[in-house]
């Protein structure tokens, strides 16, 4: 599959700005892959570190057709648009890249492989990922994470699309900066991209989610210090169901809230009131100790969202959260996640 020196082109559609582009920004901030092209016909000719703050000098062409003059080998879905469908124009542009010899990495919940019209045109060599499909060898959780030695991190959440992600990267590398011994556990398929090991927990059937995390979890224990488990969805989300496995699965010694600065309601649903953080705390808290049956992690910290609002309100937001709620925060992104990993690491 995917190895170091592909170089990637990324569907972007619609997604450089906006909700749905989150997998490919990413990817612009964390691949260690050459990135050759965005491909966004809304964006195309711009600067992306303008539209994005992403500080790589990467362009954005209008079609597959013009990035395919960059000679990618890998083109990367990007986005994820209404239904996890794309449109039959953005698709046809994929089916293009394919007959001329270039893979695909797909994270849609549409499986291009079983489509003949995609599989019919590969040639020695390519290949098409679809990354959202179940593992197999799946069984039910057991609760066995508890009984390992390392530290274990789950990234949690306020809502959906709130930095989880991207809390977990950026302490995996504060740790491993440290000279100690940790890894991120994907469990979307933004991070199995970005080549950690994991499991598309979305693709996963729910009986099997919980022991799935698990597996992963077990898997990666093994000389490890401390593992940062990748959060998805959100408690307070009425679409979400992928907080509880991954709470369960993977038995954490310590939680990070993740939060969007100014988000009051849950996107997308408006009259969904957020509580106060320090409820969230306590709600979080309460959920994974579950009355004393699994051990009883803290929130070490939050990671505050603070995409798009100036340095100086950010850092006097961070400075509120940390007073109102008793616990180190930061923009995790912007300012580093050392606050935080020194509340997990002393702790």
């Amino acid at each position: 599959m995917l190895k170091p020196h592909h170089r990637l082109a990324i569907l972007l559609h619609n997604g450089t700005v906006g909700s749905k582009g989150k997998t490919g920004l990413a990817l612009l901030r964390y691949s260690p892959n050459p990135i050759v092209a965005v491909i966004d016909e809304t964006c195309a000719g711009k600067k992306l570190k303008a539209l994005t703050g992403i500080d790589r000098a990467v362009p954005i062409v209008g079609s597959v057709r013009e990035a395919l003059t960059l000679k990618p080998d890998v083109i990367a879905i990007g986005l994820a648009p209404s239904g996890g469908i794309l449109p039959e124009p953005w698709y046809a542009e994929v089916r293009e890249a394919v007959a001329v010899g270039v893979s695909v990495m797909n994270g849609l919940h549409t499986l291009m492989k079983s489509d003949a019209s995609m599989t019919d045109r590969l040639q020695a060599g390519q290949w098409i990922w679809d990354i959202r499909q179940e593992p197999d060898g799946l069984s039910v959780g057991s609760g066995q994470a508890r009984t390992l030695d390392c530290k274990r991190v789950l990234a949690v959440g306020t809502d959906m699309a709130v930095g989880k992600m991207s809390t977990c990267i950026e302490l995996n590398r504060a740790t491993q900066q440290r000279g100690l011994q940790s890894k991120l556990i994907a469990t979307g398929q933004t991070a199995l991209m970005l080549g950690a090991d994991g499991i598309p927990l979305d693709a996963v059937r729910v009986d099997f989610a919980s022991g799935a995390v698990e597996q992963a979890v077990l898997r990666n224990a093994p000389g490890q210090d401390v593992l940062y488990v990748e959060g998805q969805g959100s408690i307070f989300n009425p679409a979400s169901t992928a907080t509880l496995p991954l709470i369960r699965g993977s038995q954490p010694t310590h939680l990070v809230l993740g939060h969007k600065l100014g988000m009051t309601e849950i996107q997308h649903f408006p009259g969904f009131p957020l509580p106060p953080l320090s409820e969230v705390i306590q709600l979080y808290e309460s959920l994974a100790a579950a009355g004393g049956t699994f051990s009883a992690p803290k929130v070490a910290g939050i990671a505050l969202n603070t995409f798009g609002v100036s340095e100086e309100n950010a850092r006097s937001a961070i400075a509120t959260t940390t007073q109102t709620t008793g616990l180190p925060c930061t923009d995790v992104v912007r300012f580093g996640a050392e606050p935080i990993l020194e509340a997990i690491l002393s702790s």
